[in-house]
């Protein structure tokens, strides 16, 4: 099996490229996919709610199973559930079956902690920062290469086709972990925790389901606030669980280290700024300009306009893991989390002209690249090398809970702010974004919470995290360095 680097990563960031696009290409085509297979626009929504239950609630447990059955055996089994998924939803003659489909797709979302886990095990340490950047970076460019290739897709094609290109991505992932890895050494022996999983998974599909369908119940409807609740005394009790436990499905003493908690404060905070603006700038380009705000864009135009932002992704991804070699994670995460600020900021002062919409996805772009390979190489230093699946199962998972409760509060703060024709108002869209420069804000904060450098390497010597020596710079000792 080959053992080269830059195979290694391709065939990494195709499997979570697929997955990405395959999390936002869905949402522009829902009417479309509604309309096609006769239901209501409350029942097609189960469409990106089902995909989100899954993923939350599997990532956990598949990277778990990583740690100890081995990751790239459990990789090739999530590449094959993605690519059933895939197919099952490219033919699906009914919305019950597309839902089956998209269950089986959301398992993918283990792809993340897995890939991160293989790089961490497999390559020298000097590169792990960098490609661990770029397959960060590759989930945000994912998810907007998803909306601006859904407008096209739909238009000239058909919806099947949003999952049958795809398909061409997962299958090269999928033949790239069979015969082009091999099974990392590195183990977490122990059983799967029964009862952490059915807790947490009871959990999140009860909080996850309230701030998905909050909107459409009413959040004062008694479904919700029981969901909600129920979510929460679920999750305390999971956590007591776990920490009585000898094999936790999640080891809850990792959530104490400041280097993963504040991480994953930061990413439920740029989830939600991430989707927000997926969901706020197509919306306002493609308005109509009579409406005095607008700009009367196509669904396919309106794609293009997040160009930018993926382009910057891409860019900034890898740089963020440069910056991480050299100074460790936490400047790239507060850069990022300052570009988020600024990209919602601009258009909440004004979003009246396009050059203010394509400056703010130039932000955005930059903001998410730096930030989502910051938290994972923020991850990566904190906790030891058998426990790395698990520790960004729980980021990824936040980043998940973010993008959705992102998704919701945005939808909540448009339909509030209508016009009786059911339009959003120009309020609404100042307000919209003021909501998620707020929520950057608390992710700069959260960024600065991180760990100096010195203070890591202390950390890491506490944790046991022996494969991490601290670098000369890192340390910011010239004197050493100079020897």
């Amino acid at each position: 099996m080959t053992r080269s680097p830059k195979l290694l990563t391709l065939y990494l960031s195709l499997g979570g490229l697929a997955f990405a696009v395959l999390q936002s290409l869905v949402a522009p085509a829902l009417s479309t996919i509604a309309r096609d297979l006769q239901v209501s626009t409350s029942d097609i929504s189960w469409v990106i709610t089902a995909y989100l239950l899954a993923a939350s609630v599997l990532t956990p447990i598949l990277g778990r199973l990583g740690d100890m059955a081995g990751k790239r055996k459990v990789l090739i089994g999530v590449l094959v559930a993605l690519a059933a998924g895939t197919v099952l939803a490219a033919v699906a003659p009914n919305l019950t079956v597309l839902i089956v489909a998209r269950i089986l797709q959301g398992a993918a979302g283990a792809i993340m902690p897995l890939s991160i886990g293989i790089v961490r095990d497999e390559l020298p340490r000097e590169r792990v920062g960098v490609i661990v950047g770029l397959l960060s970076a590759i989930f945000g460019v994912g998810a907007g290469v998803g909306i601006v290739a859904a407008g096209p897709i739909v238009e000239h094609l058909s919806w099947h086709w949003l999952f049958w290109l795809p398909l061409v991505l997962v299958l090269i992932a999928l033949a790239g972990a069979v015969f082009g890895m091999k099974e990392s050494p590195v183990r977490t022996p122990g059983r799967l925790d029964v009862a952490g999983t059915a807790l947490l998974s009871a959990s999140l599909v009860a909080l996850l389901l309230a701030v998905s369908k909050g909107q459409a119940w009413g959040w004062g409807d008694a479904k919700t606030v029981g969901l909600l609740a129920g979510g929460a005394v679920l999750m305390a009790v999971f956590v007591l669980v776990e920490l009585r436990t000898a094999d936790p499905l999640i080891d809850m003493r990792l959530m104490r280290i400041r280097g993963v908690w504040a991480t994953d404060v930061v990413a439920v905070m740029l989830g939600f700024a991430m989707f927000g603006t997926f969901l706020l700038v197509p919306m306002l380009l493609q308005l109509p300009a009579a409406t005095g705000y607008g700009f009367g864009k196509s669904v396919s135009q309106s794609g293009l306009f997040l160009l930018p932002t993926v382009l910057f992704m891409v860019i900034f991804g890898p740089l963020a893991g440069i910056l991480t070699r050299r100074y460790g994670p936490k400047l790239p995460l507060f850069l990022g989390t300052l570009a988020v600020v600024a990209a919602f900021t601009l258009p909440t002062i004004g979003h009246g002209e396009l050059w203010q919409v394509l400056l703010s996805g130039v932000f955005t772009g930059t903001g998410i690249g730096l930030a989502f390979a910051g938290m994972s190489n923020a991850i990566i230093e904190a906790v030891p090398a058998k426990q790395t699946g698990e520790a960004t199962s729980v980021n990824t998972i936040a980043r998940t809970i973010g993008s959705s409760i992102g998704t919701a509060v945005v939808a909540a703060v448009l339909s509030s702010h209508s016009t009786p024709q059911g339009l959003p108002t120009d309020d609404a869209f100042t307000w919209g974004f003021a909501v998620c420069a707020g929520v950057g804000v608390l992710a700069v904060l959260a960024a600065l919470a991180l760990p100096s450098a010195h203070r890591r390497h202390e950390q890491a010597v506490a944790t046991g995290v022996g494969d991490l020596p601290p670098e000369p710079e890192e340390l910011h000792l010239p004197h050493l360095a100079k020897r």
